[in-house]
């Protein structure tokens, strides 16, 4: 069967294309590669999530790996893929590995790549491992060698850096109360372990492959029931993480949904204008153009790159970035990580509320107070092939004159078909991790948002 990188890894449903074959398939490619690097006497990292049979998948990927000569830190139990980014970058590996879907429905699994640097494999790495999945060898005969597999308290280690770089005890000291919904994915006894009992409330932090039937990702029509929740303990904040704890969500005091752009953008201030740092941004083609307004009035040059955080990370790697984000919860601080991890970039946004003691309903009122409001909406349209092909050809000419009753000003093809208009935008394109067509909105107003997404869905 046909193996297939997205915009982050291969992902594929278990038991169609994710089988125990393709998985040979894949690590072989992957470890022909590792052995090419610099650093591959050091070896590699290898962690996995909490999704059906990952543990399974690892150990399997772990012997083929050891039957090349690799050296395998296996992660002794699940753990957020930053975990192994960080291993991996800390111990100055060859690269890394995590079985895991991220946030994708729970019949799927992965394999995400990442180099040595801790971020996930660049565009030109994956191509060389695509290439080398021409020529591997299926029916080669794994002896596996156990002593180069080192089982590794990989979460552990990862606690432990949290501590170093967040000042958890400022957070400590303001005595908030967090919740935690770690969407029954990896980043479930990471927020628990680093505060006491009396201060997180967690929820959905057991395990359950199944997702109760909700697709782990960190988006306001997923977590309706965890706002209940929080309104009924009476948490100060919410922290939320996808199924591998690389993407972020929030809810604030009142538990109105937070997302990626307004995290994005309150991280963003606080660490120009209260840390007084500097360096040119990234941002994919989904994320608000408030990021836009703050680069401006700091002049910090920004880059706007196609959708994928591999885009992103490739520049963090090349470039002074200061941060580096998308729209779907992704979002990396450089000097920490060149690449995403939901559970830091939470808990950041609790250190600014300590820092700044306000609440982070405050944080988002300054925002808009600063640069306006901003509404932002998705929709995953699971339509047919035709119906997909028929919306992206009619928005590919780039001849649209008005979406809805709101004239068109201008037209980009970066990554599939974004048109402005007068206070908001509309982006139409195909997901690189699930077969659906994704239509994007931001506007000035929820109303504007939600004509243009009804105008979208229509236009085939």
């Amino acid at each position: 069967m046909q193996v297939k990188f997205g915009t982050d890894g291969w992902r594929a449903i278990i038991a169609e294309e994710f089988t125990f074959a393709n998985l040979k398939r894949v690590t072989l490619a992957a470890a022909e590669y590792f052995l090419n690097q610099p650093d591959s006497l050091r070896g590699i990292c290898l962690g996995y999530d909490t999704r059906f049979m990952s543990a399974d998948f690892a150990r399997y990927s772990a012997e083929i790996f050891s039957s090349k000569g690799l050296r395998v830190f296996l992660s002794d139990s699940f753990v957020p893929t930053p975990a192994v980014s960080l291993y991996t970058k800390e111990k100055k590996l060859a690269g890394g590995v995590v079985i895991t879907a991220s946030h994708n429905p729970p019949v799927y699994n992965g394999f995400k790549i990442k180099d040595s640097y801790g971020g996930s494999a660049h565009p030109q790495s994956i191509a060389i491992i695509e290439e080398n999945l021409e020529h591997v060898d299926a029916e080669e005969p794994i002896v596996p060698n156990e002593h180069l597999i080192e089982l590794t308290d990989i979460k552990e280690f990862y606690l432990q850096n949290l501590s170093r770089n967040i000042d958890l005890k400022s957070i400590h000291d303001t005595q908030m109360t967090i919740a935690h919904n770690a969407m029954f994915g990896a980043g479930q006894q990471i927020i628990s372990g680093l505060f006491d009992e009396s201060t997180v409330s967690n929820y959905h932090c057991s395990l359950n492959p199944g997702f109760m039937g909700i697709n782990p990702e960190p988006v306001a029509q997923n977590v309706m029931d965890f706002v209940d929740f929080v309104k009924e303990v009476k948490t100060d904040v919410a922290i939320i993480n996808d199924g591998d704890a690389d993407r972020v969500g929030m809810l604030d005091e009142n538990g109105s949904f937070i997302d990626s752009h307004k995290i994005f953008a309150i991280v963003l201030k606080y660490l120009v204008e209260d840390r007084g740092e500097k360096g040119e941004i990234a941002k994919t083609f989904a994320l608000t153009d408030v990021i836009d307004s703050i680069c401006r009035k700091h002049d910090l040059p920004l880059h706007i790159l196609p959708v994928g955080f591999k885009h992103v990370s490739k520049l963090m790697t090349t470039s002074n970035i200061l941060m580096g984000g998308e729209e779907s919860g992704g979002i990396g601080i450089t000097s920490y990580l060149p690449e995403r991890d939901g559970i830091y970039i939470g808990l950041l946004v609790l250190e600014i509320m300590a820092k700044k003691k306000m609440t982070l309903g405050e944080l988002v009122k300054e925002l808009f107070d600063e640069y306006g409001y901003f509404y932002y909406e998705r929709h995953d349209l699971h339509v047919s092939q035709e119906k997909k092909q028929a919306i992206m050809r009619r928005a590919a000419g780039g001849d649209i004159t008005a979406i809805g009753p709101y004239p068109v000003t201008r037209f980009n093809d970066l990554d599939g078909y974004k048109y402005h208009f007068k206070g908001g935008w509309l982006l139409i394109r195909p997901s690189g991790t699930e077969p659906v067509l994704r239509i994007y909105c931001e506007a000035d107003s929820r109303e504007k948002a939600q004509k243009a997404l009804a105008f979208a869905e229509k236009i085939a």
